[in-house]
């Protein structure tokens, strides 16, 4: 059950993902506010939840709305233009939990006050069908009853994980928050490869999917290890081995993923200095 008044600025992919996750879990259309310059038609949530406030600004928010939580989910690239208007709502003291890619704490504390009780979340996509994996920082001031907040919040999307230093950050962004991008290039790669081998291509790419799908909800459940499942599929001068035999020699699948990632990490720390 999700409790407290949350006041949600910005409702694309991700804040959009959240609102929904959020009232699948027992929140209350009356105690969210969203903004969104766009209007209620920009809010998917709006054609189930009529009671749900959804205003253009956020001069528009009613005086005596005090909320419990002021969750930012805006592109970076207007963070600046915006995160300033909330400085107002601070003497409250709510929890701030951030999902704008590449806005450090301090960046927060900078337009919201020191004492702002600041949580960093970076969810990844498949939070859009509930399986987001969510990586959260709390700055200092974040007590233990708003750190339970906050993961309950992303909890709604998916499984949550702590980090105590947020110079992490950038890694998880770089493996787990990039990551479903390499998952569909994988998907690409094996339904383009598969046509090439005389595969339909509707049926390569069920094949495709299919394969994707069920092996990660292997590792889900946690069966074995990685390196243990792709050994158990592995049999000695079979088909998979003279598969393997390609995507591990050197410079093959794991050299590239990791170039991939630490390519990843870098760009995501030049952005947040």
């Amino acid at each position: 059950m999700i409790e407290g008044t949350i006041l949600l600025v910005g409702s694309g992919r991700m804040g959009g993902a959240l609102l929904e996750g959020w009232f699948k879990h027992g929140l209350n259309p009356v105690d969210v506010i969203v903004i969104e310059p766009a209007g209620r038609g920009a809010v998917a949530s709006c054609n189930e939840h009529r009671a749900l406030t959804v205003l253009p600004h956020v001069q528009d928010v009613p005086s005596d709305f005090h909320p419990d939580i002021i969750v930012f989910a805006v592109k970076p690239q207007i963070a600046d233009e915006i995160v300033f208007e909330y400085a107002s709502f601070t003497a409250s003291q709510p929890v701030l939990l951030s999902v704008v890619a590449g806005k450090k704490a301090s960046y927060f504390r900078h337009h919201l006050g020191v004492e702002a009780a600041i949580v960093r979340a970076m969810p990844n996509t498949p939070a859009m069908v509930g399986k987001a994996i969510s990586i959260l920082y709390a700055a200092p001031a974040v007590s233990a009853v708003q750190r339970r907040v906050c993961e309950v919040l992303m909890g709604a999307v998916g499984k949550v994980e702590w980090i105590d230093d947020e110079a992490l950050m950038d890694a998880v962004t770089a493996l787990s928050g990039s990551g479903p991008a390499y998952v569909f290039l994988l998907a690409e790669c094996m339904r383009d490869a598969g046509i090439k081998a005389g595969l339909p291509a509707d049926l390569s790419a069920r094949l495709a999917h299919a394969t994707l799908s069920g092996a990660g909800a292997m590792l889900e459940q946690e069966i074995a290890e990685p390196e243990v499942l792709r050994k158990n599929v592995t049999s000695p001068g079979g088909t998979t081995a003279a598969a393997m035999s390609i995507l591990m020699a050197e410079g093959g699948l794991k050299k590239l993923l990791e170039q991939a990632v630490l390519a990843a990490a870098k760009r995501s720390k030049e952005l947040a200095d």
